[in-house]
């Protein structure tokens, strides 16, 4: 990122989910990776990179955890979260919008892993090129679709594991999202509220290694892989 003429740039975690899959007893977010948080881990590869000025947190209104972390003693915002993932990023747009930032990052609570230069080289690639887009992957296995039995093979040519962070222009990305919402489509990223609302998305290829926690077996992945870069 250096000597690059780039905006101001802001970032969004999502972080009001309960993580129920883990079965643990508190949100997944929360729980402890090589001594800190997973969120703590997540808002750090934030930090790290030029031209991320400001992090906002959307959290449960609720959240009992926050202020037992290092976060609550550090510059990033908190925010009330919502319902769903989308609706905690919007709440939180308003005020990356309100303090004219024109480009934003999103990314998940849950994935402490990614890595600087894969983040750099999205917000590059984006700038460069006008366009928002997305860190992501190359599906490398057989595809099958089916419930319990296989009903077809799907072929992996031309899919993607889509990753975080997310990186659009915000006021894009907060209009998409309202207009989404209002409309009740059912949206799973920020990328699937741009295409909805007919915007290109780039794919940029990052690490596999940037992997989600989601259930039991993905904490001590994650641990092994932060291990190996320790």
């Amino acid at each position: 990122m250096t000597n690059l003429n780039y905006p101001a740039i802001a970032a969004i975690v999502p972080a009001a989910g309960v993580g129920a899959r883990m079965q643990a007893d508190r949100p997944k977010q929360y729980l402890v990776l090589h001594g800190k948080t997973i969120l703590e881990h997540s808002v750090a590869r934030l930090q790290a990179v030029a031209g991320v000025e400001q992090i906002w947190l959307a959290l449960a209104a609720d959240d009992p955890y926050f202020d037992a972390t290092a976060l609550s003693h550090s510059n990033v915002i908190r925010v009330k979260g919502g319902e769903e993932r989308m609706h905690s990023v919007l709440n939180a747009l308003n005020f990356v919008d309100e303090h004219q930032y024109p480009w934003v990052l999103v990314h998940d609570a849950a994935r402490p892993l990614v890595r600087q230069s894969d983040i750099e080289q999205l917000i590059q690639r984006c700038l460069a090129s006008g366009e928002g887009g997305i860190l992501a992957c190359r599906v490398r296995d057989t595809m099958k679709r089916g419930e319990l039995i296989v009903a077809e093979t799907v072929s992996r040519e031309h899919l993607w594991h889509a990753l975080t962070p997310q990186f659009f222009p915000t006021g894009l990305l907060k209009a998409a999202l309202q207009d989404a919402i209002s409309a009740g489509v059912h949206i799973t990223d920020e990328a699937s509220a741009m295409e909805w609302a007919g915007h290109s998305v780039l794919l940029v290829e990052g690490h596999s290694d940037n992997i989600k926690i989601t259930q039991p077996a993905d904490l001590a992945l994650a641990a092994f892989y932060l291990e190996q870069s320790s």
